[in-house]
């Protein structure tokens, strides 16, 4: 088994490539040549893109559908790790049932495909990782705190792979998108429980969501993606649009209590 060359096609593998996002990104590599596969629950065959049932969640499904994509390709350059989902609501009404269900597909659904990955690209010494996750894993947001805590440990576990996997010369980095305008708004689930003693609640959600709605196009974030895949020193965290340059310097800058009160007075 040999590397891929400039020459020959590259292989690029995405988690959540049949919307929003993952859809944009997974035809955007297409159309720059890469042979693509989607790995997701619901998809289909597209031209330069092959799909592949996977739910995240399940490590037999990640390690069943990487092999099929090394029987295939016998390579893999690109792991583009984006599956995940939004649940919002108070934290003291959201249940351990669905805690658990967020983390196992933002989270652990990234552990389960880059473990699946990994044994291929170490033993080429070649590979890129980029894990999508997004500002609100700096920026917490009230209401979606298990969502802002799911891309929060993304981070942290793709930091320490980034080190672990230097010598190997696999290079790894995390895409941190801000508001985009995707079926991600509506597909979000919604626990109101706590609407009653959390009167911000309902306010704070109608904000984000509109915010969301009024975001960048999802093209737009394939791009940047589509960069840091062809860059040949690619820093560890990106995120993408003047505004949200501006947050992360804010971010370096601007004492955290600060930056708290500013966002509880957003939501």
């Amino acid at each position: 088994m040999v590397s891929s060359t400039e020459e020959e096609m590259k292989t690029m593998i995405i988690t959540g490539g049949s919307s929003g996002i993952g859809r944009a990104t997974a035809e955007y590599f297409a159309n720059q040549g890469y042979m693509v596969y989607d790995l997701s629950r619901h998809g289909e065959n597209h031209v330069g893109i092959r799909h592949i049932d996977c739910d995240v969640s399940n490590p037999v499904d990640c390690t069943t559908a990487i092999e099929q994509v090394i029987d295939e390709q016998g390579v893999i350059d690109i792991l583009i790790s984006n599956a995940g989902m939004g649940i919002s609501g108070a934290v003291e009404f959201t249940s351990p049932k669905d805690i658990r269900h967020i983390m196992d597909v933002n989270f652990f659904g990234a552990v389960n495909i880059s473990q699946a990955v990994l044994p291929y690209m170490r033993k080429e010494r070649h590979g890129r990782i980029i894990f999508v996750s997004s500002l609100m894993a700096i920026f917490a947001i009230p209401f979606q705190a298990f969502y802002s805590a799911s891309k929060s440990a993304v981070n942290g576990y793709a930091m320490a792979l980034k080190n672990e996997l230097r010598p190997f010369d696999i290079e790894v980095s995390c895409m941190l998108p801000g508001d985009v305008k995707t079926g991600f708004t509506g597909a979000r689930e919604k626990n109101e429980k706590g609407s009653i003693a959390y009167p911000a609640l309902e306010k704070a959600v109608r904000t984000m969501e509109n915010d969301e709605q009024n975001g960048m196009d999802p093209n737009d974030i394939a791009k940047k993606i589509y960069h840091i895949a062809e860059t040949s020193m690619p820093l560890a965290m990106y995120t993408a649009g003047w505004k949200y340059h501006l947050f992360l310097l804010l971010n370096k800058l601007v004492p955290q209590t600060l930056a708290y009160k500013i966002i509880s007075l957003m939501y």
